[in-house]
């Protein structure tokens, strides 16, 4: 049977609502990362895994040949227990900022390797690349070392890191193949077990402003991952988390790393500290460290010397001023009464067409674009008081950002019922 052939099969197979053997989807992953499977034919594969589906097993291993694709982090050097934490991503999540020196803080290790934004929602790259001089490419020696000196790193992934992820993720992008959750699942776990972390806490979002806009839906790839992770004897916890509304008060790059500072010195917004510290108490748990409290380091600002050495180490001053937008336009309250709805997607959009986000991968970003929520739900307001502030520096693109906003935000006379922040949580069996 030649490898044409054996593409064919595996395609058909999945066409027809079989499972995948162990042996189809270890080939295949293999011959599509060596080129000898062509786009066209994964691209039918993804859609029929899109609309048929695959069991755990068949996802486990879909997972561990996309690691096996590539390299993994040697972190056995590293003297502390290692914890990861993956968000499926919003709008404000400015998370990965305090949370990771705050762990580190706490005791543990953290290999961050994050990403770019992409549309209305963020990239923690995008936010750190705003301090002047700070490098997100290191490599595996570096991330290492930086593991053992400071405890915690946030940086890009390496090339060698789950390299047939890269190719079928580009691949899922320009075939509608996106929404898949064995997909999105194996996806994601990929990258994190090729990262080499001894434990993984999954922050999964739900809301207008997230990728999965139901519970349901949102449960489901939680439980998807959750299971990966058991099946490769990863310790794992999913939190679902509410993502209807922006997550502090800061959209953007540069505006999201100063409220970051602001949470690392023991202020910031409440909503921003309580993720912050729910996924800390999940991490740390993990990490065989629950007994170390992260509210208090957080709260007495001894996480904010842990990210000044992290910014350091990776060539950055933590103490230089942030960019500032050139020109900014106030939205005012039409009304006295109470903020009852500031959607997410909508402030996502707004400062993505401001320039705090990009359309392809390949786009650049404006550092200092953004939309800062000066009133967020269940706070009073004055007719003509500002509720949003926007920020840019092509004042033509404010139109476009006012017009993502209509209809995103409401006044009325009465406080809405409050959405917990976290809404569940979905443990792992392997402790």
């Amino acid at each position: 049977m030649n490898q044409t052939h054996s593409a064919i099969d595996v395609i058909r197979a999945k066409r027809d609502g079989h499972p995948l053997t162990d042996e189809q989807v270890d080939w295949v992953i293999d011959a599509y990362t060596r080129g000898v499977v062509a786009d066209e034919q994964m691209s039918a594969l993804a859609m029929a895994i899109f609309l048929n589906g695959m069991s755990v097993g068949e996802t486990a291993r879909w997972t561990r040949a996309m690691v096996d694709s590539g390299e993994r982090l040697a972190l056995s050097g590293v003297d502390r227990p290692t914890v990861d934490k993956h968000s499926t991503g919003g709008v404000g999540d400015k998370i990965t900022l305090p949370l990771a020196p705050l762990v580190a803080a706490c005791g543990a290790a953290v290999p961050q390797l994050s990403g770019r934004g992409l549309g209305h929602t963020g990239g923690t790259l995008d936010k750190l690349e705003s301090i002047p001089g700070w490098r997100a490419g290191l490599t595996t020696d570096e991330i290492a070392g930086q593991l053992r000196e400071v405890g915690a790193v946030v940086c890009a992934a390496t090339e060698g890191l789950a390299p047939a992820d890269r190719k079928l993720y580009a691949l899922r992008d320009v075939t509608g193949t996106v929404e898949s959750v064995p997909l999105i699942a194996s996806s994601i776990m990929s990258k994190k077990i090729a990262e080499g972390a001894d434990a993984l806490v999954l922050d999964v979002k739900v809301g207008s402003g997230a990728f999965m806009k139901t519970e349901a839906d949102a449960r489901r790839l939680a439980e998807a991952l959750v299971g990966i992770g058991d099946e490769h004897g990863l310790r794992v916890t999913a939190l679902l988390t509410d993502m209807s509304v922006p997550l502090g008060r800061a959209v953007g790059n540069a505006v999201e790393v100063a409220e970051s500072v602001e949470v690392l010195r023991g202020g910031g917004p409440a909503d921003v500290v309580e993720l912050t510290v729910a996924l800390a108490r999940e991490m740390l748990a993990l990490a065989g460290l629950s007994d170390v409290d992260p509210a208090a380091v957080l709260a007495s600002g001894g996480a904010y010397e842990t990210w000044c050495r992290m910014i350091r180490a990776q060539g950055g001053d933590p103490e230089a001023p942030l960019p500032r937008a050139a020109h900014t336009h106030v939205v005012e309250a039409p009304r006295d009464g109470v903020v009852t709805k500031l959607d997410a997607y909508a402030v996502g959009v707004a400062a993505w067409r401001l320039g705090a986000g990009r359309a392809r991968k390949e786009d650049p970003v404006q550092h200092a674009a953004g939309v800062l929520c000066l009133a967020k739900p269940g706070e009073a307001v004055e007719a003509g008081q500002p509720l949003l502030e926007l920020r840019t520096d092509t004042p033509d693109a404010v139109p476009a950002a006012l017009a993502a906003l209509a209809g995103g935000y409401e006044i009325g006379d009465a406080a809405p019922a409050r959405t917990p922040l976290v809404i569940d949580t979905v443990h792992g069996t392997v402790r």
